[in-house]
């Protein structure tokens, strides 16, 4: 009889045969199951980070992986060198379902993000006008689009951009929520785009002012640039609206999909946008090997059927609301601020006698509850949307339970 490895036992290995780009909290995961997960010894967990809110539709959602299962019986891949027949009709339900003419399909949000990139700057060439390679996207301090070399040259942030240079050029950067310093950089005439975050997730779940969107976007439009915007996080109903944008009934003029585009169950990305814009990229230009395989398609399809059978966006801005409620009813030093939209929060932690968000969030692991800092002293929220109210009040009791245990 084999002797069942320890969480103990599988980190060791992951760190020695693993690279050391992540660090993790010390739970080694076995199972998942709508809001739950379970680590290897058999402990229950609340999932409170939703894998950077792709599992919105929950753990191993019954229809999403069937649907898996049923394609990845039949066929996986061919590549775009050959048409299938699940491609076609995914295209035509995504493109229906979010209102635009066309989609790009990819795999993962860096190569969407990769991908808005180089359609905004095709477009600027060929029907803006402006001179080959002289090309500008306005993007914002504090934002997270990936980790490729060109994301990570757009990005602020010392620790995914430090020591890998030489950078990509091409970009402006200002403060996110701040009109009047995007009025300034809008004056260059070789802007083409602006890409921006409805909500800055990896930041700390930074909500902008109200309207601050719908002024972005008019401000863009006075000067033929380009609204695009990164949902990969806030999308797929997570904020109480099916897009973050929907709050302010803003249509970017690309839209960049990913994470739940799947439920969690398969890298799927996409990219959307209208004839105008998306016909700029010709044959050969751009593409993907696996983008747009079936399998890919036929989970997104049932993902995006889940999201609106089970009307999640409408579950996500009802109980939102209540977690925001009962976090600021929490009497604690340590709890500085908490904001957040739909079931994407963030509780700002005051440091206390040398203890930050990471210890808070052993703390929370110990009673149940799987969460993650980031930036040192902001601990994000974001169970999987699928949680009923009840569960998430018994979370809430022992986040509770665990902030006030310092």
């Amino acid at each position: 009889m084999i002797e069942m490895m320890t969480s103990k036992d599988l980190i060791k290995i992951e760190e020695k045969y693993g690279a050391h780009n992540y660090h993790p909290l010390p739970v080694v995961l076995a199972k998942g199951e709508g809001p739950f997960l379970w680590d290897v010894e058999g402990k229950k967990y609340f999932d409170f980070l939703s894998a950077y809110s792709a599992v919105n539709q929950g753990h191993c959602h019954p229809k999403i992986v069937q649907a898996l299962y049923e394609q990845a019986k039949t066929l996986t891949l061919t590549s775009r060198a050959f048409h299938n027949d699940a491609l076609g009709p995914y295209e035509e339900y995504i493109a229906k379902y979010f209102g635009y003419d066309k989609i790009l399909p990819m795999n993962t949000g860096a190569e969407g993000d990769e991908t808005a990139l180089k359609l905004c700057r095709k477009w600027a060439y060929d029907k803006k006008g402006i001179a080959e390679n002289q090309a500008k996207i306005i993007v914002c301090e504090g934002n997270f689009h990936g980790r490729t070399i060109t994301v990570v040259s757009m990005s602020t942030d010392p620790e995914a951009r430090d020591g890998f240079g030489p950078y990509t050029p091409g970009f402006i950067t200002i403060p996110y929520n701040d009109l009047n310093a995007l009025e300034k950089a809008l004056e260059n005439p070789d802007v083409a785009g602006f890409l921006v975050e409805p909500i800055q997730g990896e930041a700390g779940v930074f909500v902008p002012d109200e309207g601050y969107l719908t002024r972005a976007f008019k401000m863009c439009k006075a000067k033929n640039v380009l609204f695009i915007a990164d949902e990969v996080q806030t999308g797929i109903a997570r904020t109480g609206k099916l897009l973050a944008c929907d709050h302010e009934k803003v249509r970017p003029d690309i839209l960049i999909l990913g994470k739940a585009l799947s439920g969690g169950v398969y890298p799927v990305s996409a990219v959307l946008a209208d004839d105008d814009i998306m016909l700029c990229i010709k044959p050969g230009q751009h593409g993907s090997t696996f983008g747009g395989n079936p399998v890919a398609a036929k989970v997104a399809v049932a993902a995006l059927e889940v999201v609106k059978d089970e009307k999640l966006a409408e579950r996500a801005d009802y109980l939102g609301k209540i977690f925001r409620d009962e976090m600021r009813k929490i009497e604690s030093p340590m709890i500085e601020l908490v904001r957040g939209k739909g079931l994407l929060n963030a509780v700002v932690i005051n440091q206390m006698q040398g203890k930050e968000a990471w210890d808070v969030c052993l703390e929370m692991a110990k009673n149940g509850v799987l969460a993650k800092p980031t930036h040192g002293h902001i601990i994000r929220f974001a169970p999987p949307l699928v949680i009923s109210e009840d569960e998430l009040r018994d979370a809430i009791s022992r986040i509770r339970k665990s902030i006030l245990a310092f």
